[in-house]
């Protein structure tokens, strides 16, 4: 499929694709959206991409780069190269023939409806705002509506919600949400694992995300039952 093909917002629908919808929102944390993607590639997966309007924000704040829906392609792959410090070409680019955009204001777009298929949702980052439309059932974008669909559907949604402190209507809208059956994930990263680096850290916070999805990748070291640093000093774990 040609650049222009897919850059116009109206792919194709291929009769053996079933993909995994993401969902970038106008929370911090573009970087945890660039790791997820990159994982899903490599996993072999389809993808396909809803950009908020508040995330084209964010992402311009952070990545000193624009998201356009004229040139999702050059953009994305932008985005997919630059590691979690800012290093422009930390990354290779994957292959970008298994993404499909969507544009966030499209909602006759495939992902709006329920008959569309789909394997589930992951909403990296997802903002207050987005939780609070998702868990209203509001339906304001594409990004909502695919959510709110994925949720009727009874498919996997995972709401890796950026934000602290959490308020108490926040945590209702959370609640609601798991109720509901959405995985919620906030993007707290962990440090056993030995992180040296930032993208380390990310890569952590994208990994339980496609944990909690079910979908196979390498992105951190897990839990083996033992301390590992004890263990590299040759003590040992302490207790059982």
């Amino acid at each position: 499929m040609d650049d222009a093909q897919q850059e116009d917002g109206k792919p194709q629908a291929g009769p053996f694709r079933t993909p995994w919808v993401v969902g970038i929102s106008g929370a911090s944390g573009t970087p945890y959206a660039a790791a997820v993607l990159r994982a899903l590639l490599a996993a072999g997966e389809d993808v396909d991409l809803v950009v908020s309007r508040a995330a084209r924000l964010t992402l311009l704040d952070e990545t000193g780069g624009p998201f356009r829906d004229a040139h999702w392609r050059a953009d994305l792959a932008r985005l997919l190269a630059r590691g979690a410090d800012g290093d422009p070409a930390a990354h290779p680019v994957p292959d970008l023939d298994r993404v499909r955009h969507w544009p966030a204001g499209d909602l006759a777009a495939g992902p709006s409806s329920g008959s569309y298929p789909a394997r589930g949702m992951l909403i990296v980052p997802a903002s207050t705002a987005c939780v609070a439309g998702v868990a209203l059932g509001l339906s304001k974008d594409l990004l909502q509506r695919a959510a709110s669909v994925t949720l009727k559907e009874r498919r996997p949604l995972v709401v890796a919600v950026r934000e602290t402190p959490l308020n108490g209507q926040t945590l209702r809208h959370l609640v609601a949400l798991d109720d509901a059956g959405a995985a919620v994930l906030p993007a707290s990263p962990a440090f056993y694992t030995g992180a040296t680096h930032i993208q380390d850290l990310v890569d952590f916070v994208a990994g339980r995300a496609l944990d909690a999805a079910g979908v196979p990748h390498t992105l951190y070291r897990r839990w083996q039952g033992g301390l590992a640093r004890a263990d590299a000093q040759g003590a040992g774990p302490a207790m059982p």
